[in-house]
């Protein structure tokens, strides 16, 4: 079975996470920024698309090369041998950036790029003219940076964050790979309480359930390339393993609320459409009416970020109450996503660690508050 360079994208700042879920399933890789480098075959183009939580995509490097005029640039992406990914009547949309090089100019590149691939494939298959792209879908993308081009083939279409069970999103949904990536930095685990107090539509509530019961995010969806004729039963026999891998067993003490009744409900959809509505107790509550008698729980929050002026002054006043009720907790551990600066000062107490992380385009910061240990 052939072997290829893999890359598996992701948000700037949980490249470690990503990396860590590749070599627990057995790969050898390489970080970069917003990226980790792994080798494998069409199995493990399936078997990380299913699984990976974190991650964006998964892209097959079809080329790496030096690319200081379009003439280097035709000339070596003519000798990637196309023909033996696309077939004749191959969609295949070329996208892609020009940043700090001499061939700055973006759309010249994407044309010099589709033209050698146009050529290549034309010479193959005997073809003169205009190609067809009636078939399959191909998604090409080029990047040169620093006069380095790097051609890459996507293999998972939509983003690996789109599960396939979100039903509804209500307001500012966080992304369900973020979501997941906040989950993997708490100390969480299956048999300790986890709480979130701002659910919004459930998706840290879900990923986390998913995470407890091994469910891989990918399960129920499907991925560009399982359209191409060069796989045959890899993603059936993901599928098949991933099944297997799953906690049907498990007892998950996990507790979602937020104050609006219409997000629970969302939530509730959200939750049953993902296959751990049975893991989750939903429930209306403001953030003040949290109370527990359990120990060494975990508190994950996306709360409101008060970006807008008349929002501030609601989301200051929710942090002080976090602050003031969770402090009151010490064996729980407490994790705080916000884009706002001032947060500790609401908050009350200088977090024990902070992170930054990217939710979308927003930069944001994960206060983290280690509880006491066992």
């Amino acid at each position: 079975m052939p072997t290829f360079e893999l890359i598996a994208t992701c948000a700037a700042g949980i490249e470690s996470l990503v990396n860590q879920e590749l070599k627990a399933l057995g790969y050898h890789t390489q970080s970069e920024n917003g990226r980790i480098r792994f080798e494998g075959g069409y199995a493990a183009i399936a078997e990380t698309n299913i699984k990976l939580r974190t991650a964006d995509r998964i892209k097959i490097v079809m080329g790496e090369f030096p690319a200081t005029s379009f003439d280097a640039l035709y000339e070596q992406t003519k000798a990637i041998a196309w023909e033996q990914w696309l077939p004749m009547d191959a969609e295949f949309p070329v996208s892609g950036k020009a940043i700090k090089s001499k061939l700055h100019a973006t759309p010249t590149v994407q044309k010099m790029v589709k033209k050698a691939i146009v050529d290549r494939l034309n010479t193959y298959y005997h073809h003169h003219g205009h190609l067809p792209e009636s078939g399959a879908h191909y998604a090409i993308d080029v990047r040169l940076y620093k006069d380095k081009a790097s051609i890459t083939l996507d293999t998972s279409g939509d983003s690996l964050f789109k599960r396939g069970y979100r039903q509804e999103k209500g307001g500012a949904p966080l992304k369900e790979n973020l979501a997941a990536a906040l989950v993997d930095l708490t100390t969480w685990h299956a048999d300790r309480p986890f709480y979130d107090p701002t659910t919004g539509s459930g998706t840290i509530a879900i990923e986390a359930a998913m995470k407890g019961m091994n469910i891989a995010p990918g399960l129920k969806r499907s991925f560009i390339c399982e359209e191409w004729d060069i796989f045959t039963d890899e993603f059936q026999t993901a599928r098949k393993q991933a099944e297997a891998d799953i906690d049907h067993e498990v007892q998950l003490d996990i507790l979602a609320c937020d104050i609006d009744h219409r997000m629970i409900d969302i939530a509730k959809e959200n939750a049953k459409a993902a296959g751990v509505a049975h893991q989750i107790e939903f429930k209306q509550m403001q953030v003040a009416d949290f109370t527990t008698d359990k120990s060494f729980g975990i508190i994950v929050s996306n709360p409101p970020y008060g970006e807008r002026l008349k929002d501030r002054k609601y989301a200051h006043a929710l942090y002080q109450q976090m602050g003031d009720l969770y402090r009151a907790l010490p064996t729980w551990s407490k994790y705080i996503l916000t884009s706002d600066p001032d947060f500790e000062t609401y908050y009350g107490e200088k977090a024990t660690k902070k992170r930054k992380l990217y939710n979308g385009a927003l930069r944001t910061d994960y206060y983290q508050y280690w509880g006491k240990r066992h």
